[in-house]
């Protein structure tokens, strides 16, 4: 490991955490945690991770998200934490010091994964004939993966359950609160855990290929849903004044499917784009983007459903993705939507659906809130205005109506 110096001191600052427990032997009391995040303070060279008190921890690896390629860390007291500008550290606290791939750039963010592994009596424990997972879990994303052979039989937060391919059982779970929540779930030993598929002659159809939405009078039996809680797309809209039916916004997208090298945004039908621009959040470079319409899209290349002469997409250019690696983009636009963002009898009116599951809205300068369909959480941005975010941890679409009136 490289000598260490005195550093600027810091106040750290992260976004887009997300953890995921995998459950070992019951008799270890042990899980392996993998836990992701992006370092978001300037010009950071090194990320601190606090080592929960209590737990016997072991550190096996951490990568740099962009490049896949591991980093050098070193498991520090409190002391050297405060030492290398960890302002917040606390002396009495143990850290993992990481050191990042490149300093974090202007208003971007260094992805990283760490990987360990924590021995904790007091979370994972027997209970009777069955195992018990429980832990106050302040991360707003994760998700717990059960041992081989265990069944799922509580669990105290709404949360999604899927079989992984290896036969084990995870429980993903979205926290919208403002807190950390303590999380619990219960399992018990299970034979034959096995998977209903249907037979090549079922009548029922395949969900898959069904464009047109889903088929309420029939089963899904062939449906298979993401992991919603490790999603990690963020848009934030931030609307203009009414009149003008405009709102800007910007959307945060992780792409790391090998040879990737474009981002396609599909302009919705009624909508106009405009001012497209997007940057690579990992380096702070900026992207080659271009607005095509009709026929000019498939010139280029790119496949779209019906595509018609008004089909109207934002293209936005990147070298292509390495195996391992992945880029985290962030693509800004200002969208004009008549037909779902208008003033009417002098009310601001939003109407707008939301696919992703997060998503957050901020009011115009000097508009009062007066209706909110969908549960969010409302506070102020620093210069005053209303902001509204959601957290949708389901695997449909939320249907956002807000009205506001002028103060």
């Amino acid at each position: 490991m490289a000598e260490f110096s005195v550093a600027q001191e810091f106040h750290q600052t992260q976004t887009d955490s997300y953890t995921r427990y995998e459950l070992l032997a019951p008799a270890s009391q042990s899980f392996r945690i993998i836990y992701d995040v992006s370092a978001t303070t300037p010009g950071a060279s090194k990320y601190f991770n606090t080592l929960r008190a209590g737990s016997d921890h072991l550190v096996d690896a951490v990568w740099d998200l962009m490049t896949g390629k591991e980093l050098q860390w070193k498991i520090v007291d409190g002391v050297l934490a405060r030492k290398m500008g960890h302002a917040k550290a606390s002396e009495q606290g143990e850290y993992l010091m990481v050191d990042l791939a490149r300093p974090v750039p202007d208003s971007g963010q260094a992805r990283i994964r760490i990987d360990k592994t924590y021995k904790d009596t007091q979370s994972y424990f027997r209970q009777d004939a069955s195992i018990a997972f429980e832990r106050t879990l302040g991360i707003k994303r994760n998700s717990v993966v059960l041992p081989i052979g265990y069944e799922l039989i509580a669990c105290n937060y709404p949360s999604q359950v899927m079989r992984q391919a290896d036969g084990r059982i995870k429980v993903s779970f979205m926290n919208d609160g403002p807190q950390g929540v303590p999380f619990k779930i219960v399992a018990r030993p299970a034979a034959g855990m096995t998977s209903v598929t249907a037979s090549p002659d079922s009548p029922w159809p395949d969900y898959q290929s069904i464009k047109e939405g889903r088929d309420k009078s029939k089963a899904r039996v062939t449906y298979s849903m993401s992991e919603r809680s490790f999603e990690n797309r963020d848009i934030v809209y931030f609307l203009q004044q009414p009149e003008t039916n405009s709102f800007f916004l910007y959307h945060d997208y992780t792409e790391s499917r090998e040879g990737m090298d474009r981002y396609v945004n599909l302009v919705r039908p009624g909508s106009k784009a405009s001012r497209p621009s997007a940057v690579i959040l990992d380096t702070g470079e900026q992207l080659k983007v271009e607005t095509l319409v009709g026929q000019a899209i498939a010139d280029k290349g790119i496949e779209v459903d019906d595509l018609t002469d008004t089909t109207e997409a934002v293209v936005i250019w990147y070298d292509p993705v390495e195996t391992g690696a992945s880029r985290r983009l962030r693509i800004s636009e200002i969208y004009t939507d008549p037909y779902r963002y208008l003033m009417l009898d002098d009310q601001l009116i939003w109407d707008r659906s939301f696919g992703r599951n997060r998503n957050t809205v901020v009011l115009p300068d000097g508009w009062m809130l007066i209706a909110n369909s969908i549960p969010g959480i409302i506070d102020l941005t620093d210069d005053g205005k209303i902001r509204i975010r959601y957290v949708n941890g389901r695997p449909d679409n939320i249907d956002v109506f807000i009205k506001a009136i002028r103060r």
